[in-house]
């Protein structure tokens, strides 16, 4: 009885894998990334919520992190690079580049 179920078990573990093969495949494509010439660095960067990015400021200093929320004149930046328990508010309007990540390999 016991190495029938354990059996029974393996059947469903490995079905369930199976299943979720073409899954993961749909997951591992790329998300293309499509940049309206004609949006602003606020619209850029909301568009990225939830996804990290690198910003870099008129004064020269680059912040990388994620993109928590996107307001009418700041963006709140989490979990900095090398500063994982940091958080950031940066003015938009002293961005002058995104930086994120459009392609995989």
């Amino acid at each position: 009885m016991r190495d029938t179920l354990g059996k029974a078990l393996w059947a469903v573990v490995i079905a369930a894998a199976i299943g979720l093969a073409p899954a993961s495949a749909v997951m591992a494509q790329e998300k293309k990334v499509e940049i309206n010439t004609s949006f602003t660095i606020r619209q850029i960067l909301a568009s990225f919520t939830g996804q990290r990015v690198a910003v870099k400021t008129v004064a020269g200093e680059s912040i990388e992190g994620t993109v928590t929320s996107v307001g009418d004149h700041v963006v709140h930046i989490s979990r900095l690079s090398g500063k994982e328990f940091y958080d950031a508010v940066v003015v938009i309007d002293r961005i002058s580049t995104v930086v994120f990540r459009a392609r995989g390999n």
